[in-house]
């Protein structure tokens, strides 16, 4: 715990203007972000008595190490500043909203030559008219289901429009009259983009004129006796007001407008917002957070504001927003939310009237929201630290081990050998930290072998680390056996320990505590390798615990506990214990280790895969320099397989298109040094195949191969582990 007057900058050093600073702790990770009217006001609030500081910001004050500060010109760009960097570096002590991107919406494609109606998530396209969010897709294929009787746009996928185009026979929607079908020329792109255009008037509100038009038209049809015709256009007025049903009108006055709403507590706040547009609830949608630093309601409504609007512009940004509190000082939001919009941006309390009503119905969904949210974080705390401290009193650790680290090594008959590193973080998964190694100090299969080789590799990244920032004495340079930690393993194999892939497969969705405690670069960023664990667990028995317990010793550590988990019985082995510990089975604690060892397996398993079909894949052809892959492609095409090019002359390859003369040079030059393959075999029948049957990459075009289950035993080691 650092004291906040060892960094306490200088009186006079800290300019008396907006701006934005950075808490850093002691390695350099940003933790706090903020933004000031006054920096020097703003900062002195943070270096008063520790007594008097909310115990939130007197635990951030207490880890930080220093403090910087940008200044720039007005509290607006501050305010942009501050988003900036909080997306950036993913400060531990600031609000964090759970992410809402998997929120969908109705979109209409108006970007194509042809507009599509879809569902789509994620962010937002050019050009692409959305709808919403709304809080299912079902309701939106509901809605869509309704429209397309009246507005038949297409709603199928580009290979299904090609393939109907090909084909000249449309798909079921335009046999039924749900699709105008302009895949086969019912109707001209310019007919089509006016029915995707009227599509959008109608749910961006604009309903009633293009419900009285529909009704003219229908009288004018009865009065013509066109009784067919009329029944039709009364099918589809009763269709578009159902639709409109699932939208009631809350405002009367046609109003554009976003509602929020925020429910806390101490610990805890829930955001809601409604999306009204034509004075019908259009979206909604809801974020829940972590109060990890002081905040009033007018804070959260602010940072509430800057992730709903952050990377929105135009119409996406409503006229008006009503909110619980208003931001203090408020101005600078609505310039920037005015700035966004490009027009005026109103931003206040509703006092009175229906707006008031409906935004006690928002705060209803948030108290809501709130209460569900609490009661199942309360369920998975609890079972997540009794997992823990069972854990920790199995093993006999000091304390819960809040980190967990498992690997595991996978293989198919001993080519293509890999290893996995998965993270456990408080009891939850951490993605980001996962990573994957290719074993490359000897040849063969040997799992013992192979785990000391990764768990050297990996320590000796974190070692590194330590003494690049001077954590590591130069004396403990040396392992406790006299070996250098930067020459090679006890068993003269190579311990580089450079990552042979990244895996960072994807982000931590989690939002647990310890979002952002990987140790940090200079600019704040994570560091791989940097963080240690409290428990390393490795897949397997005695002997792979052994091994990774040896890694470590011959390294100089010996404050990361070790345990393996046997598949078989379900056993934790300890080093150094002749007799496993037998956790109950129906122990949280032993529950949470077969989640680590499963999801390392199937990590290790998938690369393993990945690796085998690229080398299955592998051709001779992969061997000529400059040659992608379009132009591989085109000389099979020309040839038909790979024996035929074999046998061209460097004027035949020069004739496929694309291919100049010294490229055949080189191709002539890669196959004639490639060994020709072994005759290819029809799994299904035993067939000796011809060349012509075989594609580039000299796998056969039979039946594919077997899959391998990945929740394959251990007892497979002939096979696939």
């Amino acid at each position: 715990m650092a004291d906040p007057s060892s960094y306490r900058p200088k009186p006079g050093q800290i300019p008396d203007s907006p701006g934005v600073y950075k808490f850093r702790d002691e390695h350099r990770r940003v933790i706090y972000v903020g933004k000031a009217k006054s920096l020097r006001q703003r900062l002195a609030s943070y270096f008063q008595d520790l007594a008097g500081l909310h115990p939130r910001t007197r635990t951030m004050v207490t880890t930080a190490a220093s403090v910087e500060w940008t200044v720039v010109s007005t509290e607006v760009e501050a305010l942009q500043l501050e988003y900036s960097w909080i997306k950036e570096f993913d400060p531990r002590f600031n609000v964090k909203y759970r992410d809402d991107k998997s929120y969908p919406y109705l979109a209409v494609t108006m970007n194509e030559e042809f507009p599509r109606v879809q569902v789509m998530r994620g962010h937002k396209r050019k050009g692409v008219r959305y709808f919403g969010p709304y809080g299912h897709a079902w309701a939106i294929r509901d809605t869509v289901d309704l429209l397309l009787r009246v507005f038949p746009v297409r709603t199928c996928s580009a290979g299904v429009f090609k393939n109907a185009a090909r084909t000249g026979r449309p798909c079921l929607l335009g046999y039924i009259g749900k699709c105008s079908a302009p895949c086969v020329g019912r109707v001209s792109a310019e007919e089509h983009r006016e029915l995707a255009e009227e599509f959008c008037d109608f749910m961006a509100g604009r309903t009633g004129t293009y419900i009285r038009r529909l009704e003219q038209q229908m009288t004018d049809a009865a009065e013509e006796m066109e009784y067919e015709r009329a029944a039709r256009l009364r099918d589809d007025i009763e269709a578009l007001k159902k639709a409109m049903e699932k939208n009631a009108v809350v405002l009367a006055d046609a109003t554009d407008a976003d509602l929020m709403a925020v429910a806390e507590d101490e610990l805890e706040a829930a955001v809601q917002i409604f999306h009204v547009r034509g004075g019908r609830v259009r979206g909604q949608r809801g974020w829940v957070t972590d109060k990890v630093e002081a905040v009033t309601t007018g804070d959260l409504v602010e940072h509430a504001l800057q992730q709903l609007y952050g990377e929105e512009t135009g119409d996406s940004v409503p006229k008006e927003v009503l909110v619980p509190a208003l931001p203090d000082p408020v101005e600078p939001v609505q310039e920037w939310l005015t700035e966004r919009r490009g027009s005026n941006v109103s931003l206040r309390i509703p006092q009175r009237g229906d707006k008031k009503a409906l935004m006690e119905t928002v705060q209803r969904n948030a108290l809501q929201a709130l209460g569900l949210h609490k009661t199942k974080r309360a369920s998975d705390l609890t079972t997540r630290s009794r997992a823990l401290e069972e854990i920790a009193g199995a093993l006999d650790l000091d304390s819960a081990p809040l980190r967990i680290e498992c690997y595991d090594i996978s293989h198919l008959q001993g080519d293509d050998v890999v290893a996995s590193m998965v993270v456990f973080e408080d009891g939850l998964q951490r993605k980001s930290e996962y990573r994957r190694f290719q074993i490359k100090g000897f040849e063969g299969q040997d799992d013992v072998r192979s785990m000391h080789e990764v768990i050297t590799r990996r320590f000796r990244r974190y070692l590194a680390e330590k003494e690049r920032t001077g954590e590591w004495t130069n004396g403990e340079n040396a392992s406790s056996d006299g070996t250098s930690r930067d020459g090679v393993s006890a068993d003269g194999t190579s311990t580089d320990s450079a990552p042979l892939g990244n895996a960072a497969l994807e982000g931590d969705t989690t939002g647990n505590a310890f979002a952002g405690n990987a140790f940090t670069e200079e600019d704040g960023r994570p560091k791989r390798f940097a963080y240690p664990p409290q428990l390393v667990v490795v897949d397997g028995g005695q002997p792979q615990v052994a091994a990774a317990k040896r890694a470590l010793d011959e390294l100089g550590i010996d404050d990361i506990a070790v345990c393996g988990l046997a598949k078989r019985l379900e056993e934790v082995w300890l080093p150094h214990e002749d007799d496993p510990v037998v956790l109950p089975r129906t122990s949280e604690g032993l529950y949470l280790l077969q989640r680590v060892r499963d999801e390392a397996h199937r990590f290790a398993i998938t690369y393993q895969r990945t690796k085998r079909a690229k080398r299955f894949k592998a051709s001779p052809l992969d061997e000529v320099p400059g040659l992608g892959e379009t132009r591989k492609q085109a000389l099979i095409k020309h040839f038909g397989s790979v024996k035929k090019l074999r046998s061209a002359t460097i004027d035949q390859i020069c004739e496929v298109p694309g291919i100049g003369r010294k490229t055949a040079e080189a191709v002539a030059v890669a196959l004639a040094q490639a060994a020709p393959a072994a005759p290819a075999v029809n799994t299904a029948t035993g067939e000796i195949m011809e060349d012509e049957e075989v594609g580039a990459s000299g796998t056969t075009t039979g039946s594919p191969e077997e899959p391998v289950t990945a929740g394959a035993s251990h007892e497979r080691r002939g096979q696939e582990t």
